[in-house]
């Protein structure tokens, strides 16, 4: 496209010197030239044409001159707008007040159309650098607004409403949070009814961060949901779950997962550990155990492994804690870890309260060993309790 050139000045002389000048760029259309003879019907053009890209201006004109011309051009707040001002070679008060008012630069009288021409290319270049910026700004403005709305998205996906179970509020309680480092995660926990005596669970965190992690969340998620839907066997879920991740898994990606059913009515949750920090079971006494190391892999790396399970029973007043390692692994300003030790001291604490309750207070003792350092991965909690 042609670079719109609006030239202000009273003498009409200079139009014609300027076409002739330039001629060669005119015909191939590289330079279109515009003329106003005063401010205000410069003003005037600019308001109903706003592609210009130069303004070659004299200073000194009657009815509005150059300076006042460049304070209203000020006003557009157009920084792709370049400025060049003319006036006398004596006149450099006026030069110097036009540089200082946002001027690009400028030209005396009589014009060394020469020197003029290798200042409008140099404001040319100029103004190409700032409009790539604008388009780069206005493109990450758009990603940033999806960004948002996907962040919205995977929070609907995951389960919000508690208690999700009323109809068994006298028997189970259960809470989850997750909050993402960036806009989006590659953490996530679900739960959801099989039958009328069970109920199944998960948590979940995909290697890597930020949207290549939301997208193989959102497909991990709702692939391990579908199978263990039908009412299967964890160890059943996830190797199936793990065959098709595996199968069609991209840039060496993988997660680890912890899917378990809870028998309602008995206590006894049966789950299949794929590679994930094992959970913690807070009794009703206030004592805490941890269960054992799996020798289950990560999901979505090698095809045809057959997970095993486990089982364990919950007695009434017992909580099961499932967790990310951003819980553990959350930093402070001096780069210390939070640490398994302090979530343990911090569980003991909470035998007695809810597992909305329990979420909040290692959530808040987190926040405070970290301080005002920068959340460095997903954290993700998980909690189940037998009443």
């Amino acid at each position: 496209m042609a670079v719109k050139i609006l030239s202000v000045d009273d003498e009409l002389d200079l139009e014609l010197l300027l076409t002739q000048y330039f001629r060669r760029k005119i015909r191939k259309g590289e330079y279109e030239f515009h003329f106003a003879h005063n401010g205000l019907e410069a003003l005037a053009m600019l308001l109903k044409e706003k592609d210009f890209d130069i303004i070659l201006s004299d200073i000194n004109m009657p009815e509005m001159d150059g300076l006042t011309l460049l304070t209203k051009i000020n006003e557009m707040q157009n920084p792709a707008l370049k400025c060049i001002m003319v006036s006398a070679y004596g006149d450099m008060g006026n030069i110097r007040q036009a540089m200082n008012n946002g001027a690009f630069d400028f030209a005396t009288k009589p014009i060394d159309l020469d020197d003029l021409s290798l200042t409008i290319e140099k404001a040319i270049e100029q103004i190409a650098y700032i409009k790539k910026m604008q388009q780069e700004h206005q493109q990450l403005e758009s990603i940033k607004g999806d960004l948002a709305v996907a962040r919205e998205i995977q929070q609907a996906i995951l389960p919000s409403v508690f208690p999700p179970f009323p109809e068994n509020a006298q028997q189970l309680d259960i809470a989850a949070s997750m909050n993402a480092a960036k806009d989006v995660g590659g953490d996530f926990y679900d739960f959801f009814r099989i039958d009328d005596d069970h109920i199944g669970f998960v948590i979940a965190d995909v290697s890597g961060k930020g949207v290549p992690a939301a997208i193989y969340m959102a497909v991990s998620r709702t692939l391990i949901r579908a199978t263990a839907i039908r009412g299967v066997q964890p160890s059943e879920c996830i190797t199936y779950s793990n065959g098709l991740l595996a199968e069609e898994s991209a840039n060496s990606m993988f997660v680890t997962v912890f899917y378990g059913i809870y028998n309602i009515k008995t206590g006894e949750v049966t789950y299949t550990n794929a590679g994930h920090n094992p959970p913690y079971v807070i009794k009703a006494d206030g004592s805490v155990k941890k269960l054992p190391i799996s020798h289950n892999i990560i999901a979505g790396v090698i095809e045809g492994f057959q997970y095993l399970e486990d089982s364990l029973r919950l007695e009434h007043g017992d909580t099961l804690l499932l967790f990310t390692d951003g819980v553990t692994e959350a930093v402070n300003a001096d780069v210390k870890e939070y640490g398994e030790a302090r979530l343990v001291s911090q569980l003991k604490k909470c035998s007695k309260i809810g597992c909305q309750q329990m979420i909040d207070a290692i959530k808040a003792d987190v926040d405070a060993f970290v301080g005002d350092a920068e959340q460095s991965d997903d954290i993700t909690l998980l909690a189940i309790k037998r009443l």
